[in-house]
């Protein structure tokens, strides 16, 4: 469960756990900086103002809103949602260095290595706001069980990295401290093997300062991990 006292704050409302969204704003230029990405400025200035959550949100366990960047195109009008993925773990990377390790189980080059889940929305390109639930409350359940309970609502693909590596950088840090938990991202499948085979999906998590991408079986429950949910 996410510790209290980094929920509250000494008037029992909400603390800043996800940022204000000029920061985040700031976050992604900084970032396109870095990288070269060649979102334009244009884009930039076309981020309308964000949604607020309502509170059938926050009684549903949504914390805020973070903002999203769908990259390439999957030749249906919609971003590609392995490339918005595998960008921004590049960025992390590089920006942390050797503080960063991935699974050599996943290969974001390889169609059969990795996808969107079939059923998961399609992912729009450029900007997105989507409405954040950490999932705390779902650690209890596995990702194959967390799929069959979705209505409205979906999981994390590229929303995940993006919002560890890009917009939402201390959050690593309070996983290190076991403040809050691990995320499974629900809405990508991994084949570890490469042939098609998707039984796993990935999972951040960080441990003595270093952000770690793995990958965990859709049918085993793992008690340190939560499996957050976005709503568009």
């Amino acid at each position: 469960m996410w510790n209290d006292k980094v929920l509250k704050d000494k008037s029992g409302t909400d603390s800043q756990l996800i940022l204000p969204m000029p920061l985040q704003v700031k976050a992604w230029r900084r970032a396109n900086r870095k990288m070269a990405w060649g979102i334009q400025q244009s884009e930039f200035d076309q981020i309308e103002p964000s949604p607020r959550l309502t509170e059938s949100d926050r009684h549903e366990g949504f914390i805020g809103v973070i903002l999203c960047y769908g990259f390439g195109a999957d030749g249906s009008g919609h971003a590609d949602s392995i490339r918005s993925g595998k960008l921004v773990w590049d960025y992390a990377c590089k920006c942390r260095k050797k503080r960063a390790w991935q699974c050599e189980y996943i290969d974001f080059d390889k169609k059969d290595h990795i996808r969107l889940r079939p059923g998961a929305p399609p992912r729009p390109k450029g900007f997105y706001f989507v409405k954040f639930c950490p999932g705390d409350k779902l650690q209890t359940l596995n990702v194959s069980q967390f799929h069959k309970i979705l209505q409205e609502d979906t999981g994390c693909g590229p929303e995940g990295i993006q919002f560890l590596a890009i917009t939402h950088t201390h959050f690593p840090d309070m996983m290190s401290e076991r403040k809050i938990p691990f995320m499974a991202l629900a809405d990508y499948d991994v084949a570890p093997y490469g042939f098609n085979d998707f039984f796993d999906a990935p999972q951040l998590f960080s441990s003595k300062g270093i952000l770690g991408l793995g990958i965990g079986n859709i049918d085993r429950n793992y008690p340190l991990f939560g499996i957050p949910s976005i709503r568009f």
